[in-house]
């Protein structure tokens, strides 16, 4: 037994175990994410039963059924429940939809009270754009006021109608947001430099009236444009329909608030299955509503990964660069030893101090000179002193510099010196060793820096909150207006999605599978990026190889 631990055995067994149970760990906690996030866009079975609590006030109860779980007798008598001859009961949580009527979405029922269970294929579920979703009995399509269609006919109606709505509402959406956008922003651009010849007192009269002269043309298609939305809106306000809910009201849709309708207890599997992979394109493609507790999160998707690319941008060179210096060409002493010790020490910075500085020395100090030096006509509405993309992204870079600085030495540190000393034998200057031989030897060592730096920045939230995030971003950080990438814009950033919808939603039993989604998103953002760069590490460690063991 002695030579056997000796050995070292136990050492390699116990390693391997940790690594093991670090794998079984991460892959069930990315298991347990992926399953409550993705089921929650699988459709579910809406169910219809009588019930009645305490065995009084009978209703009909519509619903999906959300979650369930056991609760003690104990627990049911001091909520004023009368049960006998049981030890636990189980509760269902409903979601009954129709806010506006009921007040709620979501609703706690017994089991035991719940009587003759039934699911209609005719139910229908209705997502709306307001209010949440819809449970009811279709009952008449409209027109006008007026029915066209009611019966066995009106669902297949139904269909083609909302078809036409989707069609006009893509429409208008595109009026607005696209074309009647870039012509704000080019109305804007007139106004900015109206004043910047106002600034500069140029008295040159020619100038003020070729901007009148554009100004007049933008105008114009202005009213064009509001024009077709005024009829586009009449033409989306036609349709409606009347459906009935659980409590025998009769309620009017109108099919503008429509985004879907489906019966889900019709679906055979092959149904489920498509509506299902619909659902996960929408999730990632379209973007959020209802204080982002529906719709999808591309606004937040496309943010998180634009800013790792432009930090990835900005901290690679500058790190490297110090780290050869601090290697290659500092005198090693006191001075050079107490640098590479406040480096070490800034990677244990809380991250939100790094946010507190980008606000106030990126923010405030440069950005608000950037305003005064290149941007006066704008003020004093700020177009680089206010929180954006290019100062997040500068601030989480000089968060993960550490890291690429010190894997960046290490890999210097491993080439041997008989790779410098033959380069410089041969006639090359320093510079021409480290360009040409050193620095490429050493990129699997940048690589790792930078994938450590992409890990940790593409998680990070609360320097974000201080210096570019926001809830809601009314336009990407890239569009089709010159210079079509604005880094002085806000943008949305996954990390704090899953804060905002997890913590500040008014209706967090409706968020939570979309915070269970968005972190699965997150974590499989950040394997892909860290994959990407993982390929590119091998690769040109393989082709460095030979030279390391030279």
């Amino acid at each position: 037994m002695n030579n056997w631990w000796k050995s070292g055995d136990p050492w390699i067994w116990l390693t391997a175990a940790s690594v093991t149970v670090s794998i079984v760990t991460v892959a069930g906690l990315l298991s347990l994410i992926a399953w409550h996030g993705l089921a929650h866009f699988w459709p579910a079975a809406i169910l219809e039963a009588d019930y009645s609590e305490n065995g009084s006030n009978k209703q009909v109860v519509i619903g999906e059924i959300r979650d369930q779980e056991s609760i003690p007798l104990s627990q049911l008598q001091a909520a004023g429940v009368k049960v006998k001859g049981e030890q636990q009961m189980t509760r269902i949580l409903l979601k009954t939809g129709n806010r506006d009527l009921f007040g709620a979405d979501f609703r706690w029922v017994l089991q035991l009270d719940l009587q003759n269970q039934r699911y209609p294929p005719e139910l229908m579920a209705i997502e709306r754009r307001e209010w949440g979703n819809f449970y009811g009995y279709l009952q008449a399509i409209k027109e006008h006021g007026q029915v066209v269609s009611e019966g066995a006919g009106a669902w297949p109606e139904l269909q083609q109608r909302l078809d036409r709505v989707l069609q006009l509402h893509q429409q208008i959406r595109t009026i607005e947001k696209f074309k009647i956008g870039k012509l704000n922003y080019e109305l804007e651009k007139l106004r900015l430099k109206q004043r910047r010849l106002e600034l500069n007192h140029d008295t040159d009269p020619a100038k003020p009236v070729a901007l009148a002269a554009q100004k007049v043309i933008l105008q114009a298609q202005f009213e064009t444009l509001n024009q077709q939305l005024t009829t586009l809106y009449e033409a989306i306000q036609r349709d409606s329909i009347s459906a009935n809910v659980m409590d025998g009201r009769v309620v009017n849709i109108p099919l503008s608030n429509i985004v879907k309708v489906y019966r889900p207890n019709s679906f055979s599997f092959l149904d489920k299955a498509r509506f299902y992979m619909a659902k996960i394109w929408e999730f990632l493609s379209e973007e959020p509503r209802e204080a982002n507790t529906e719709g999808g999160i591309f606004p937040a998707l496309f943010g998180t990964v634009i800013m790792v690319l432009i930090m990835s941008i900005m901290v690679t060179p500058i790190g490297v660069i110090a780290a050869v210096y601090l290697h290659e060409y500092a005198k090693q002493g006191i001075l050079t030893r107490t640098i590479r010790i406040a480096v070490n020490n800034l990677a244990g910075v809380p991250s939100i101090v790094y946010g507190v500085f980008g606000l106030g020395f990126f923010v405030y100090f440069i950005g608000g000179n950037v305003d005064q030096w290149f941007f006066p006509e704008a003020l004093p509405s700020p177009t680089f002193g206010t929180p954006g993309m290019l100062w997040a992204s500068m601030t989480l870079a000089l968060l993960t510099l550490p890291v690429v600085i010190v894997s960046t030495e290490e890999g210097l540190a491993r080439i041997p010196s008989s790779i410098r000393e033959g380069s410089l034998a041969l006639g090359a200057t320093k510079a021409e060793t480290l360009w040409r031989t050193v620095i490429p030897m050493a990129s699997p060592a940048i690589m790792t820096g930078l994938i450590l730096a992409v890990a940790r920045a593409a998680g990070e939230v609360a320097p974000l909150m201080l210096v570019g995030v926001v809830k809601l971003a009314p336009a990407l950080v890239v569009d089709n207006n010159l210079p079509f990438l604005h880094l002085d814009r806000k943008f949305m950033h996954l990390g704090f999605h899953i804060y905002d919808v997890g913590f500040q939603s008014p209706n967090v039993e409706a968020a939570r599978p979309l915070v269970y989604a968005t972190a699965f998103l997150l974590v499989a953002v950040i394997i892909v990026l860290n994959l990407t760069a993982i390929w590119f590490r091998n690769h040109l460690r393989e082709k460095y190889k030979a030279l390391e063991t030279a």
